[in-house]
C-alpha cells in the first residue's frame, strides 16, 4: 500500500530531530548508552551519576526507532517523534545539574499513543488521515502530569485505526497513517490491539515507558501479547480529555512498560482529578504513590479467585497458567477456583455493544467539533463520508460497519442506551466481580490474560479467541493489570489481576509480588515467525 503523505511527513520529522539542533551552547559529545531493558530506575542512576544525560538517552531511543521501527524488523511501532524532544531533554539536564529534580521521570523518554494530544506541530491521528490537520496544540492533562514530572515526550505510537472501533473485521495493529504494527516476538505475529504500537516500542525498548488507552482489552492485549505489564486503571483515576474517544463510560489511559514498578512509578504521575472529566472527580482523593510499598510478600495468606472456566483451550496457555499458580502458591496465596464466571456473559456482550455504538457517535461528534478549523470531519457521518471518498486508502482491507452502526443510534437520552448502560454497569460490577468476590471471600480475580499472538491477516482480519479477561473489568472500570507469565512457541502469555473499583494499588502490589516469583519476562528477539523459534538454522531478522 502506498504511504501516506502524512507518514513520509513523520519520516522527515524523524530525520529532523535525530540531528544536533543548531545552538549557541555546543552540542555535547554523545556518550555511548545502552538503553534495551533499562528500568526507569536505572536509566535515572546513569543520569545521576552523570555518565549519561536525558540527551543521550533521547538520541539512543531515536537511534533504536531508526534502526529498529523504520528499518530491519521494521516494526512500524512509532508514528512521529517530536521534534522538541532533544530541545527539552537538554532542559531536563540542566535542571539535573542544577538540582532541580522533578521526580523519578526526570529526563525519562516516553512514547505516546497517537489518540492523545501533546502539543506541538505533529497531527493527533488516531491513525486516521481523516485527522492529518488536526493540529492542536495543546497537551492533554495526562501529558502535561508527565512534562511536569519531567519526562520527554518522544512521539506517538501507531494504533489500530479509531482505536479498533470502526469495523468488526478489522486486523489490530493496522492504520492508514502507520501501516501495520509487527510484533517484535515473530514478525508474521500480531501486536494486538488498539495500543498495538505502545506495546510494540515498550517491548522493544523505543522508549522507557509508554502509555496506551484501553476500552475493552486494549492496554491488558497488547501487553500480554508483546511480553509487558500493562495497567488499566479504574475508569476516573486518570484524565481522558483531549483523548481521541469512544466511550466516556469505559474510555482510560494506561502505562505498559516492562516491569510492574516502571508502571507504578508512570502511574502515579498521571493520576489525578481534572476538571474537564467529571469522572476524576474522586481521583485526587484515590491517588497515592502506587511504586511504594511493593513486596515480594505481599500476597501471602491472601485468598486469591482462579477463573478456572477462563483459561481456553491452547494446551501451551494452560501449563503457562499451571506453572503462575504454582508461584502463586509458593508466594502463600490462597487459591481459590472459581468455575462459574461466565454466568451473564451473552447479555453483557450486547448491553455493551449497545453502549459503545451509543457512545462513540455522541462522544466522537463532541471530540471532533474542538479540533482546529483545518480538520474537515466534523461529526461521526463525516468521517464515513471520507472514508469512502478515500476508500482506496482508508477501506482497503476492511470496511466500517462499526462507524455506520454508531452512526444510526439515537443518542445518549435513548432509554434503550440508559438501560444497556445500567444492565452492563450491574453485569459487570454488582452480578460480576463484585459477586464472584464476595460469593468466594477473594480480593482478586485471576486468569489467563490473553492467548499467544494470532498470524497477522489484513485480509480475514483477527483471530480472537480465549481466552480473555478484559471484559468485566472493562465494563465495571475496574483495574487490571496483565503480568508475563511464560511463552507458548516463544510468544509471550500474561497473568491477569483484577480488583475492585479503586483498590488499583492493591492490584499493582499483587502483580509484582507475582513478578518477582515468576521473572517470565524476556526480551524480544526479532524471529521473523514463530516457527523459527524451533528452527535454530532460521536468522534472526536483521537489525542493520
Amino acid at each position: 500500500m502506498q504511504k501516506s503523505s502524512s507518514r513520509l511527513a513523520v519520516l522527515t520529522l524523524l530525520t529532523a530531530c535525530a540531528a544536533p539542533a543548531v545552538s549557541q551552547t555546543p552540542e555535547p559529545a554523545a556518550r555511548a548508552v545502552s538503553v534495551e531493558e533499562q528500568s526507569i530506575s536505572d536509566l535515572g542512576r546513569m543520569m545521576d551519576s552523570g555518565s549519561v544525560g536525558s540527551v543521550d538517552l533521547v538520541r539512543e531511543y531515536m537511534d533504536r526507532i531508526r534502526k529498529i521501527d523504520r528499518q530491519g524488523p521494521s516494526l512500524n511501532s512509532v508514528i512521529a517523534v517530536m521534534p522538541d524532544a532533544m530541545s527539552e531533554a537538554r532542559l531536563r539536564d540542566a535542571e539535573r545539574k542544577a538540582g532541580k529534580l522533578r521526580g523519578p521521570l526526570h529526563g525519562i523518554p516516553v512514547l505516546i499513543k497517537d489518540n492523545i494530544e501533546a502539543a506541538g506541530p505533529v497531527p493527533t491521528t488516531a491513525g486516521s488521515n481523516a485527522l492529518s490537520a488536526n493540529i492542536t496544540d495543546r497537551d492533554a492533562p495526562l501529558v502535561a502530569r508527565l512534562k511536569a514530572a519531567g519526562a520527554i515526550i518522544l512521539g506517538k505510537t501507531n494504533l489500530s485505526q479509531w482505536a479498533n472501533i470502526r469495523s468488526t473485521s478489522s486486523t489490530s495493529g493496522w492504520s492508514s497513517v502507520g501501516g501495520l504494527v509487527k510484533n517484535p516476538y515473530a514478525l508474521d505475529r500480531n501486536a494486538c490491539g488498539s495500543s498495538s504500537g505502545s506495546g510494540a516500542a515498550a517491548a522493544a525498548s523505543l522508549a522507557a515507558i509508554t502509555i496506551g488507552t484501553e476500552t475493552d482489552g486494549s492496554i491488558t492485549c497488547p501487553a500480554s501479547m508483546n511480553g509487558l505489564v500493562g495497567f488499566k486503571p479504574t475508569v476516573g483515576l486518570v484524565s481522558r480529555t483531549h483523548i481521541i474517544p469512544i466511550s466516556h463510560s469505559q474510555d482510560t489511559a494506561g502505562p505498559m512498560a516492562r516491569s510492574v514498578m516502571d508502571a507504578a512509578i508512570t502511574l502515579t504521575v498521571l493520576a489525578g482529578s481534572d476538571p474537564a472529566d467529571p469522572a476524576t472527580q474522586q481521583a485526587d482523593s484515590r491517588r497515592t504513590d502506587y511504586a511504594k510499598n511493593l513486596s515480594r510478600d505481599y500476597l501471602r495468606g491472601v485468598r486469591i479467585g482462579v477463573l478456572a472456566d477462563r483459561t481456553g483451550g491452547n494446551a501451551g496457555v494452560k501449563a503457562a497458567f499451571a506453572n503462575a499458580l504454582g508461584h502463586l502458591s509458593a508466594l502463600g496465596a490462597v487459591l481459590v477456583e472459581i468455575a462459574d464466571s461466565r454466568t451473564g456473559l451473552e447479555e453483557l456482550r450486547e448491553a455493551e455493544r449497545k453502549v459503545l455504538m451509543t457512545e462513540l457517535k455522541a462522544d466522537m461528534n463532541g471530540y471532533l467539533a474542538t479540533t482546529p478549523a483545518g480538520v474537515s470531519s466534523r461529526t461521526l457521518a463525516d468521517l464515513i463520508a471520507f472514508n469512502k471518498s478515500q476508500a482506496a486508502t482508508e477501506l482497503a482491507w476492511f470496511d466500517q460497519d462499526q462507524f455506520e452502526i454508531a452512526e444510526s443510534q439515537k443518542g445518549l437520552d435513548d432509554p434503550e442506551y440508559i438501560e444497556a448502560l445500567a444492565k452492563s454497569r450491574k453485569l459487570a460490577g454488582e452480578k460480576g466481580i463484585d459477586r464472584l468476590m464476595k460469593q468466594h471471600d477473594v480480593r482478586f480475580l485471576i486468569g489467563p490474560s490473553n492467548g499467544p499472538a494470532w498470524l497477522s491477516d489484513l485480509v480475514n482480519g483477527d483471530n480472537f479467541g480465549p481466552p480473555s479477561q478484559s471484559q468485566m473489568a472493562a465494563v465495571a472500570g475496574y483495574p487490571h493489570i496483565t503480568v508475563p507469565m511464560g511463552a507458548v512457541s516463544g510468544l509471550p502469555v500474561g497473568l491477569s489481576f483484577i480488583g475492585k473499583q479503586w483498590a488499583d494499588h492493591d492490584v499493582i502490589k499483587a502483580g509484582y509480588a507475582f513478578e518477582q516469583a515468576a521473572g517470565a519476562r524476556v526480551a524480544p528477539a526479532y524471529r521473523p515467525h514463530a516457527n523459527a523459534l524451533a528452527d535454530p538454522a532460521q536468522p534472526l531478522a536483521i537489525v542493520e
